[in-house]
């Protein structure tokens, strides 16, 4: 296992992270947090290739995947930098990517009752400051992007408390005395927003009430 204690802060700055094989040539994956080998709660970053195929498969408790860089396509479609999709619990597909990309995923993490299928084009719609562009809300799980700076940590203190999820988009943050620059992944059972530091504005994919 994998940094599957959620009791615990994780920080991880990706660019310090080397890339790792999967069971398919021509991806790899840096994991993040990983229940087993192949199977069950999985978090991270995956870089297909060009021309890189994965098997057909399915995903029995859901996928999360935000588009990064490229484009990632499926028999459904095309999806490019920006893109938020969400499969449900039982679906399946067959990815693969024509020019190469890079993705942000999440396996086997939704509840059995979340059975809508989502997909937003992020990048249509222009992120204002403090404004969150709402990608996915169920039950008690939020997902979303945001655009903050230093003046707004007070409003982020108030709007959300206790555990989150991270991705840092772009520009950098320092938590807890750690920089972390864009494409660091934080996750933390209570956000003290105190300690988080924004030297100008930074963009977060931001996800709480799901552990």
């Amino acid at each position: 296992m994998l940094n599957m204690d959620f009791s615990d802060s994780v920080m991880i700055d990706l660019q310090l992270e080397s890339w790792q094989p999967s069971p398919m040539v021509g991806v790899e994956r840096k994991p993040l947090a990983r229940e087993g080998a192949e199977r069950g709660h999985a978090t991270s970053i995956v870089r297909y290739a060009p021309g890189s195929v994965f098997r057909p498969h399915p995903h029995p408790l859901g996928e999360e995947i935000l588009v990064l860089d490229g484009v990632f396509s499926d028999e459904n479609g095309h999806y490019p930098a920006g893109t938020y999709f969400r499969n449900p619990p039982g679906s399946s597909h067959a990815p693969f990517s024509e020019n190469g990309c890079v993705l942000f995923v999440k396996l086997h993490q939704f509840l059995p009752t979340d059975q809508e299928h989502v997909l937003v084009e992020s990048s249509s719609a222009p992120l204002v400051l403090d404004e969150p562009i709402w990608l996915h809300r169920f039950e008690n799980e939020q997902v979303c992007l945001i655009h903050i700076n230093g003046q707004s940590l007070d409003k982020m203190a108030a709007r959300v408390k206790g555990a989150a999820e991270i991705l840092i988009l772009e520009g950098n943050v320092e938590y807890l005395g750690k920089p972390l620059p864009a494409l660091s992944w934080l996750r933390t059972p209570v956000v003290d927003w105190e300690q988080f530091k924004v030297e100008s504005s930074v963009t977060l994919w931001l996800k709480t009430g799901h552990f």
